[in-house]
């Protein structure tokens, strides 16, 4: 079996306000792919993201976010766990809060757990089954980028559960086209939730986050910049 001593880290490239550096995180019988995006700055507070069904964590939204928000000062992490099974990733997700609980590496108050689609599936999960354990202050929120609240075209099939139990913040950033994420569905699954949940929509996206006629580095600033906001009024 793996343990701690068996997470590697190689790989340490600066780029002016932030460095990434490659780890391993032991998983069951194997090792998930992940990377460390560090601010060049004292940080107090951390973020994982996971991708969606489909790509790795070298998606470039999540790459984008990642070297957006440790650019300002927020530590990041984003991870690969390849596969459509959600119950598979939800515990490859609690493998990598178990490992940064334990890790020394690095000095972080609290994390923010999200991902994009099926990822912020799981990180829902996560954050979910914090409530009233010792996890509970580890978790400082929940951030779902195209949180896919059913499939596309049954709007009867609703993927809400893992939100209505959440309760902790909770940023929630859709296209206004998204056809995984009908508004009106979503801002009236919003009301069953006790707390206060930001919803941002990007104006005629699609749960891709493309708009046409729109550069995708314009999108990714106007969601990155959003993102940033929201954290910042939690901490």
């Amino acid at each position: 079996d793996l343990d701690q001593s068996a997470v590697t880290m190689a790989k340490v490239e600066v780029l002016g306000s932030y460095e990434t550096v490659k780890l391993k995180i032991p998983f069951e019988r194997k090792n998930l792919d992940a990377i460390y995006t560090i601010p060049n700055v004292s940080f107090t507070h951390g973020v994982i993201l996971n991708h969606g069904a489909s790509g790795d964590m070298n998606f470039h939204q999540l790459v984008s976010l990642t070297e957006f928000l440790a650019s300002n000062g927020i530590l990041c992490l984003r991870f690969t766990c390849r596969g459509p099974n959600l119950v598979y990733r939800i515990r490859a997700y609690r493998a990598v809060v178990e490992y940064l609980k334990s890790s020394k590496e690095y000095k972080v108050k609290s994390w923010f757990l999200g991902g994009r689609s099926m990822g912020s599936r799981a990180a829902a999960c996560i954050v979910k089954q914090c409530k009233d354990t010792a996890d509970e202050a580890f978790v400082q929120g929940l951030i779902c980028l195209s949180f896919p609240l059913h499939p596309a075209k049954q709007h009867s099939k609703l993927r809400s559960e893992e939100l209505l139990h959440v309760r902790h913040p909770i940023l929630l950033v859709s296209g206004s086209a998204d056809e995984m994420c009908d508004k009106n569905l979503l801002e009236s699954v919003l009301k069953k939730i006790p707390l206060a949940t930001r919803v941002y929509w990007v104006k005629g996206a699609g749960h891709a986050m493309e708009v046409k006629g729109r550069a995708t580095e314009n999108i990714m600033t106007e969601i990155n910049t959003e993102v940033l906001s929201w954290i910042k009024n939690i901490i």
